[in-house]
C-alpha cells in the first residue's frame, strides 16, 4: 500500500507542487505589497487634507479675530469712558522690538490717557493660554516704557466674540478687564468688587 502510494508521487509532481506553492508565496507577497502600498497612499491623502484643513481653520479664526478687531477697536475708547477714564485715542497693532530689531511682543490695541495705558489682546475665542500670554506682553510693555511712563499704571484686557465663562472667570481673577461682543457692538465685563490689576 506504502509503495503504491509512494510510486504516485514521482519527482516531477512534487517539483510541479513546490513550483505552485512558491508562485502562491510570491502572489501573496505581490498583494502585502499592494496593499502597503496603497495603505501609504491612503494615509498621505489623510495627511493631506488634514493639512488643508488646519489651514482653512487657521483662515477661519484668523478672519474672526479680524472681525474682532474691527468691533472692538470702534467702540473701545466710548466703553472704558464710560467706566471713567479718559482716552482719546487708540493705536492698534503695536510692535515691541529688542535691541536687535527683533519682535518680542505684539499688542492688539493700546489706549493711552496720560495716567494710564491698557493693553488689549484681541482673540476670536480666547483661552486661559492667551490671557497668560498677555501677562507676559504687558510685562515686556512695562519693562520697555519710556521716561515718561514712568509713573503711568499700566493693565490689561482681553476681548473675544466668544467668550467662555471660564475663560471670562480666569481673566477676572487675573486683573484683566473682559470685552465681549454684544450685537454689533461691545461691552466690558466687570464682576462686583472686580478691581484691575496694575503694572
Amino acid at each position: 500500500m506504502a509503495d503504491a502510494q509512494t510510486e504516485g508521487l514521482s519527482f516531477e509532481k512534487v517539483w510541479a507542487m513546490f513550483q505552485e506553492t512558491d508562485r502562491k508565496f510570491q502572489q501573496t507577497r505581490e498583494e502585502i505589497r499592494e496593499t502597503d502600498r496603497k495603505t501609504k497612499e491612503i494615509w498621505e491623502e489623510i495627511r493631506e487634507l488634514s493639512k488643508a484643513t488646519d489651514k482653512k481653520i487657521g483662515d477661519l479664526g484668523n478672519r474672526f479675530g479680524e472681525l474682532a478687531e474691527h468691533l472692538v477697536a470702534p467702540n473701545i475708547i466710548e466703553k472704558f469712558n464710560g467706566l471713567g477714564f479718559s482716552f482719546e485715542q487708540v493705536s492698534q497693532n503695536i510692535v515691541i522690538k529688542d535691541a536687535g530689531k527683533k519682535c518680542i511682543a505684539e499688542i492688539d490695541l493700546l489706549l493711552e490717557d496720560g495716567d494710564t495705558v491698557i493693553a488689549v489682546e484681541i482673540k476670536a475665542k480666547p483661552l486661559d493660554t492667551d490671557v497668560d500670554e498677555h501677562v507676559k506682553r504687558i510685562e515686556i510693555l512695562r519693562s520697555r516704557a519710556s521716561y515718561r511712563h514712568a509713573l503711568v499704571k499700566f493693565q490689561g484686557a482681553v476681548a473675544g466674540a466668544i467668550m467662555s465663562e471660564s475663560v471670562r472667570n480666569y481673566a477676572h481673577k487675573t486683573g484683566f478687564y473682559v470685552i465681549e461682543q454684544t450685537g454689533d457692538t461691545v461691552k466690558i465685563s466687570i464682576p462686583e468688587g472686580f478691581k484691575a490689576i496694575e503694572w
